[in-house]
């Protein structure tokens, strides 16, 4: 029998780096101010110069919109405000040339109220599609269970014609589909399969850990029967191609995650998981409730992670993505040093074991932005702002916390170049354009060698010229020291060195390595001084000489 950690060396998606594009901010073809299809086609020699290897989209499907496309109305359609599905098959075929698959996006947990199967579910407790989705009975201002939505309210919408409730972790129109029904279960597979014969490379599943909810226990997430759901929904899809699956399990644990990503490949591919991303915000609250990251737990989950999937699982590697804050402006320094920290950052989770992602516009060093509340355009962001003002807490208390942590921080317009709307469109964008897109744009980056981008892709690269970055062990050093982040990563007799200075301030060390022996492979300053000390946010990936 095959050895379980030597099982799966061969796929792609563990020497790849994988780029989240968030279609509505991205690139806009047609002058309406909202990012599309023929956008994305118009910049993949931009992506294919960047080195990734394949693109997660986030939802493009047909959607009513109300949370920006993970709400679907048809799983087999595109929006129009993206274009067309033959846009979608010219995008996965352009792609393809330029070396770059695409990834789907798919919210299995939950449809529009708007799709076909919950307007049929709506018309009788008889429908057939009526138990594709989780109801309760009861009366009218008597909820099930005293649940919360993740956007606010009850989890409980009253249904006056059937005299019942449905349950939506999410928006109101974001009904919870019942994956305890087998119907339901083969149409999903039946769904991801006709995607599959269109050649995408793999899906991105939305809060997948969702899936096997039992509501009336107040069980949302890692439900009993989860993973038999997710190894039926392997077999029947995933399997069935070579394809990268990577599920949104915000409540994963290490142990958890090693069903996620046996080696068997019985399940997916990876998980995003959440640990080091939650840290900075009170414990035992909301993420609105800031709090200053503790640097020492960070090391410690770092850690944790890297050592226990090791040959175990895969882990998925990320600072930002649609859902999160620029991480430059989150645990870097998005003033005086924003290229300094922004390469740091970049080299310290590269040098890591598992599969990369780089959220749009995280290469060239973008930044949060600090808007008004009439700016906001996020669901969430609008509704933490009602609420909390509603529970006494002052406004620039509620501002503080939407300018650190709104999802529309990442959602600001991909600046392009210091065109008008940073070159993104020739219209009215959908969401304002951070006021600094004039120093910050990808135009001003691409021919500059010491630029942000230019680090993204000698590390993208980096990983394809050196089998110890997929391959090797993890073994962090310092492990005490409150400022630097270091480890080695082993794989016979090539060693990397990573060596981070997290803070803004010049901080010495002591390494059992001699730094002059090996061989720099990237730094994040021009002029590299061997002794024994890093200037703020200084950078360093050294490897063995051979």
């Amino acid at each position: 029998m095959k050895d379980l950690s030597q099982a799966n060396s061969d796929k792609w998606w563990k020497q790849a780096v994988i780029y989240q594009i968030y279609p509505r901010s991205f690139a806009d073809s047609n002058g309406d101010g909202i990012g599309d299809l023929q956008g994305i086609i118009t910049k993949l020699d931009y992506l294919e110069e960047l080195g990734i290897d394949a693109i997660w989209l986030s939802p493009v499907c047909r959607s009513p919109q109300d949370d920006n496309g993970y709400d679907i109305s048809d799983y087999q359609d595109i929006d129009p405000m993206f274009g067309t599905l033959a846009d979608m098959e010219e995008l996965i075929r352009e792609a393809k040339k330029h070396h770059i698959r695409i990834i789907m996006d798919l919210v299995l947990n939950h449809s529009s109220d708007e799709h076909y199967w919950f307007q049929e579910a709506k018309k009788s407790k008889e429908t057939p599609y009526h138990d594709y989705y989780v109801w309760r009975d009861g009366v009218e201002g008597e909820y099930p269970n005293d649940m919360r939505a993740a956007f606010g309210g009850s989890a409980w919408e009253w249904v006056p014609s059937l005299q019942q409730y449905y349950f939506h972790q999410f928006s109101v129109k974001q009904p919870d589909l019942n994956w305890e029904n087998p119907k339901l279960r083969q149409e999903i597979y039946d769904m991801i399969n006709w995607w599959i014969s269109k050649g995408v490379g793999g899906f991105r599943l939305d809060v997948i850990d969702q899936i096997a909810k039992e509501p009336d226990k107040k069980i949302t997430n890692n439900g009993p029967r989860l993973h038999e759901y997710l190894r039926e929904l392997s077999r029947e899809t995933f399997q069935k191609a070579d394809l990268v699956t990577v599920g949104e399990a915000w409540g994963a644990t290490t142990e958890l995650a090693k069903l996620y990503s046996c080696p068997d490949n019985s399940e997916l591919s990876m998980v995003f998981q959440f640990e080091h991303i939650c840290l900075d915000q009170i414990e035992g609250k909301e993420k609105w409730d800031l709090a200053p990251l503790p640097f020492m737990k960070l090391k410690e989950v770092f850690w944790r992670w890297q050592t226990q999937l090791h040959g175990k699982g895969w882990n998925s590697l990320f600072w930002n993505n649609h859902d999160l804050p620029r991480i430059v402006s989150r645990w870097g320094n998005d003033g005086r040093y924003r290229v300094e920290s922004a390469k740091m950052l970049a080299i310290l989770l590269h040098g890591l074991q598992g599969t990369p992602y780089i959220y749009q516009g995280e290469e060239l060093g973008m930044t949060n932005v600090q808007y008004g509340i009439e700016d906001y355009r996020d669901i969430e962001t609008l509704n933490l702002y009602k609420e909390r003002l509603e529970k006494g807490f002052s406004k620039d208390e509620v501002m503080r916390s939407i300018h650190a942590k709104s999802r529309d921080n990442a959602r600001t317009p991909m600046q392009w170049s210091d065109a008008e709307n940073a070159g993104f469109t020739t219209g009215t964008p959908w969401l304002k354009v951070n006021p600094n897109y004039t120093e910050i744009h990808a135009a001003g980056q691409l021919q500059d060698e010491n630029s942000v981008f230019s680090c993204y892709k000698r590390l993208v690269h980096l990983r394809k010229e050196y089998p110890v970055f997929v391959d090797g062990d993890f073994c962090m050093l310092l492990k005490e020291d409150e400022n630097i982040f270091a480890y080695t990563r082993t794989n016979g007799d090539s060693r990397l060195l990573v060596l981070c200075n997290f803070y803004d301030t010049t901080v010495s060390f002591s390494l059992e390595e001699d730094l002059t022996a090996m061989e720099l492979l990237i730094s994040n300053y021009k002029e590299i001084d061997q002794t024994g000390t890093l200037r703020p946010y200084e950078a360093r990936m050294y490897i063995s000489k051979m």
